[in-house]
């Protein structure tokens, strides 16, 4: 996400570009553009369906289980990833998506990703974990570490630079946590971080 945090479209593109030469997972389209024009790489980067708040809160506090449960209907296959604080992280975690919609996360061709959106880190991504695996258990690694079942995992996309990364996967690390459980998307402070808290606004 990091188009949001830089000077100018051409920052994004060069920034962006050079993201992608370790990654490929990527929502900058000036990178992709910039990759395809001057290195002459078709498809350096992709994306996945993803929800964001206003998909979710548009069906309504009472509608958002049903807000999710059309995610899992309208992606039935591969990753999709669903911003789940929009009213209670923890109880999307354990009442919608560890009860009224385990089944069907269960029982899709692919994994869900559950993006916590707000809140403390590290205890954030802590409590999400606990609460996802209250629900659906956890396998423990060659290391001893646990691991959720294949069909679901956590992206932490707030608050995250390369000190935060580091402090999440340690916390992570100390509690018992394998750091395949979690996925790291970074907006402000991926390139320049020159970000909504700059002008104290924001376009969208």
């Amino acid at each position: 996400f990091g188009f949001r945090g830089v000077s100018s479209v051409e920052s994004a593109a060069i920034g962006g570009t050079a993201h992608l030469v370790n990654f490929l997972g990527t929502d900058t389209m000036a990178a992709l553009i910039c990759a395809k024009e001057y290195y002459g790489e078709a498809v350096s980067g992709f994306s996945i369906p993803a929800s964001e708040h206003s998909t979710m809160t548009s069906w309504g506090r009472e509608g958002e289980c049903n807000a999710m449960r059309n995610m899992l209907q309208k992606y039935p296959k591969g990753i999709v990833a669903c911003v789940s604080d929009s009213y209670n992280i923890f109880k999307a975690c354990e009442e919608y998506w560890g009860t009224e919609l385990k089944s069907m996360v269960e029982s899709r061709d692919g994994v869900l990703v559950v993006r916590p959106d707000s809140g403390e880190l590290p205890d954030t991504v802590l409590k999400v974990l606990e609460a996802l695996d209250s629900k659906f258990g956890s396998d423990s690694t060659s290391t001893g570490h646990k691991l959720l079942p294949p069909c679901i995992r956590v992206i932490q996309g707030d608050g995250i630079d390369i000190k935060s990364l580091e402090m999440i996967l340690q916390a992570m690390s100390d509690k018992g946590w394998a750091a395949d459980n979690l996925a790291f998307g970074s907006g402000g402070g991926l390139l320049q971080k020159l970000h909504r808290d700059t002008q104290k606004c924001a376009f969208k």
